[in-house]
């Protein structure tokens, strides 16, 4: 994990910092970007991005800004991984904070279109596997509270300690 701060970061800055920091986080769990409504439509296809539920103007922007914080904070991510969700892989493009790939192990389960159980699986072997730095990984609600057992609201985030299990909340403020 590399993480700097510059001279008069705000408190803001330093309270994320310190949440990495508080619990030795290894793994930032951030919901994608707001993408209006509730779930995705009868006729969803993996493959086409028009059959899911998608970012708005709103969310897109706000990826770009989440982005931006992250940079201020001197946060590099040894890997960004992305679920194969179309506003996941949005949000990844829009933070604009490098290469990162898609990950079968964060893709939503909310409404069956993944199996819960071989999702969690997956995500689980890659947790247990991780070695160091940190990783980010832009997924749904469903899959930050399985694991952290906390509920965000989109683009909200979860540092999370993969070898204590321990996580704690970091709300960016508006």
């Amino acid at each position: 994990m590399s993480i700097s701060s510059a001279n008069g970061a705000s408190s803001q800055r330093n309270n994320l910092l310190k949440v990495i920091e508080q619990i030795n986080a290894d793994v930032i769990f951030l919901r994608h970007a707001l993408a209006p409504g509730f779930g995705d439509p009868e006729n969803f296809n993996l493959a086409d991005c028009n059959t899911q539920r998608n970012l708005d103007d709103i969310g897109r922007a706000q990826a770009v800004k989440i982005g931006i914080e992250f940079k201020s904070y001197g946060i590099e991510f040894e890997e960004i991984l992305s679920s194969q969700w179309c506003r996941c892989k949005d949000t990844a493009n829009l933070l604009n904070l490098g290469d990162w790939n898609e990950f079968m192990g964060l893709n939503s389960f909310f409404q069956n279109f993944s199996k819960k159980e071989d999702t969690l699986a997956l995500l689980n072997k890659k947790l247990l596997s991780k070695k160091t730095g940190l990783t980010l990984m832009i997924t749904h609600q469903v899959v930050i509270r399985a694991v952290t057992g906390i509920v965000v609201s989109s683009g909200g985030l979860v540092a999370f300690n993969s070898k204590t299990g321990q996580s704690v909340i970091h709300k960016f403020e508006n």
